[in-house]
């Protein structure tokens, strides 16, 4: 059953009662992380393994986006500042005891590369933060595994 979440906005990034940050350097310039991120949404399973189907909506203004294992989002972009910043917060999901959810990608020029760091902010019932707290090294794999793979493609295309 899909639900409405409560809409927030990026502030929520610094007030969820729930964040997880991670960041990893990439050899990739912030031009190549952010047009991968926000301008090739189609292309995220090709590097985000958990992701199974990633669309653009409403000509880039919101996204559609499918998890292994069937989650599927409805979503929001709040920002979308070249090679600085990419967010979106879920409007629906049938993800269970989730109230809201903001995911923000932050670039940062770091020498020739990128610092990419990636911050899952969220509110929910104490099952789903308790989960969360108990998913958390997995989250931090998935995002590694995934900007390693960007990393790779991003440097085959440029190569």
């Amino acid at each position: 059953m899909t639900r409405r979440l409560r809409p927030v906005g990026l502030d929520f990034i610094e007030t969820a009662p729930l964040r997880l940050v991670f960041a990893r350097k990439v050899t990739a310039p912030p031009e190549a992380v952010f047009r991968a991120l926000a301008e090739d949404v189609a292309g995220w399973p090709e590097w985000f393994s958990a992701v199974t189907l990633a669309r653009s909506t409403e000509d880039g203004a919101g996204r559609q986006i499918r998890l292994k294992g069937g989650t599927r989002f409805q979503e929001t972009v709040i920002a979308a500042q070249p090679a600085e910043v990419y967010a979106y917060r879920v409007d629906e999901t049938n993800a269970p005891g989730v109230r809201a959810l903001v995911e923000e990608w932050r670039l940062t020029r770091d020498g020739t590369g990128t610092r990419v760091q990636w911050t899952w902010a969220a509110d929910g019932t104490a099952a789903f933060r308790f989960a969360v707290k108990l998913g958390r090294p997995g989250l931090g794999r998935a995002f590694r595994d995934a900007v390693t793979k960007l990393e790779r493609r991003l440097s085959s295309t440029h190569a």
